[in-house]
């Protein structure tokens, strides 16, 4: 635990909001009954959902850029900036892992690592932390640039062009684009993500065009910390190129589709627009023109942003050990139970489940305003 230091308040009001964002999302009451911009795309293209994900890990990006810029300046202390960011990348991962694992060893712990996930939220940020801050770290701004366009360029040559056995070439099916079958090979289907069972929304080489987004929030926290820039310039060149990105992912998809979960590249460039210019629009509005007040929510959950993360998908996993008995005599996890008593029966089920998954973001912002108000930072 650690004392604030002085912080890009837009900064941390984007990333509140995109955590806040992410709870919400990935805790509805039932997922049977949720709003259509709550969901996931099927497969290709983009719902407001989709955004959440790419959003966090492009203002990883862009807090790198700003946390290691003095070690960046001083090539003496690489080496230890390089193994705080490795001891922090696997802390994300074993962090993802025991969440993966936690009720598999509670109900078959004979059996919890021959299938458990291997790979999924937590996991993907931490190795592209890893990879990223080590690119921030020896590459120069135009290199940086380069090895985004790089990433990109390589990953759509590979979905497009590298056969896949027994199928052929330019394949985007869930199952058997090159992906998924590289997934298979590696991770084998035992510790892939359980819903599919043939492929893995955070697998393995579409990790590649995720360092990408983190190196696309790289290059905007570079372009922010500038000072021979004025506010006006830095915001206006922000837009235009995330606007740029915008459409370059928008023509790209119709060649390689955006699709969140093979990360396409044209799902970076779309998805890294519309964070630039959601950063240039808090950034004027917050920290050039000084409207602050309505940005403590959000910031309550920007500074703590992997602790509640962390948090809200263990909380479920530990109250549903407790079983309670329904009045027909079948058992539930008691969070079930108490969705079951006091949501369902005053709510629509497609409204009681965003009910729920609202009072859960409120339940932890309570406990996230306690740690702000003692200035309380938990660096994981």
């Amino acid at each position: 635990m650690t004392q604030p230091k002085q912080r890009l308040l837009s900064l941390d009001f984007f990333r509140g909001l995109t955590v806040a964002a992410m709870i919400l999302v990935n805790n509805p009451g039932s997922w049977g009954h949720i709003y259509a911009p709550l969901e996931h795309a099927e497969w290709n293209g983009c719902t407001p959902t989709d955004l959440v994900f790419p959003f966090f890990l492009w203002i990883v990006g862009v807090s790198i850029a700003f946390a290691m810029s003095s070690s960046k300046a001083d090539p003496s202390t690489h080496k230890k900036t390089i193994i705080k960011a490795v001891k922090r990348g696997l802390t994300l991962y074993f962090l993802g892992f025991f969440l993966a694992i936690f009720g598999k060893l509670l109900n078959d712990p004979a059996n919890a690592l021959q299938t458990v996930r291997l790979l999924g939220v937590l996991q993907r940020i931490g190795i592209v932390f890893i990879i990223s801050s080590i690119i921030f770290l020896k590459a120069s701004q135009k290199t940086i640039f380069k090895t985004l366009i790089v990433i990109l360029a390589v990953y759509w040559a590979l979905m497009t062009f590298v056969p896949v056995p027994g199928v052929g070439y330019a394949n985007m099916e869930k199952e058997t684009n090159l992906a998924a079958w590289i997934d298979r090979g590696i991770l084998t289907e035992a510790h892939i993500w359980a819903s599919s069972k043939t492929w893995d929304p955070e697998g393995v080489l579409s990790t590649l065009p995720a360092v990408g987004t983190c190196l696309f929030g790289i290059l905007v926290g570079i372009w922010m910390r500038r000072k021979d820039v004025d506010n006006p310039t830095k915001v206006a060149w922000l837009f235009t190129a995330g606007i740029a990105a915008v459409v370059l992912g928008l023509l790209w998809d119709f060649q390689f589709p955006i699709n969140k979960a093979l990360w396409t590249s044209s799902y970076v460039l779309y998805a890294g627009g519309l964070a630039s210019v959601a950063l240039a629009f808090c950034y004027w509005v917050i920290d050039v023109q000084g409207y602050k007040k309505f940005t403590t929510p959000f910031v309550v959950y920007g500074v703590n942003a992997i602790t509640v993360f962390f948090l809200a998908g263990l909380m479920p996993r530990v109250l549903n050990l407790i079983q309670v008995t329904k009045p027909d005599g079948t058992k539930t996890g008691i969070l079930v139970r108490f969705y079951e008593t006091c949501y369902i029966p005053f709510f629509s089920p497609i409204n009681a489940s965003l009910v729920w998954a609202i009072t859960y973001v409120l339940g932890f912002y309570i406990l996230l305003y306690f740690m702000y108000k003692k200035n309380i930072i938990i660096k994981v």
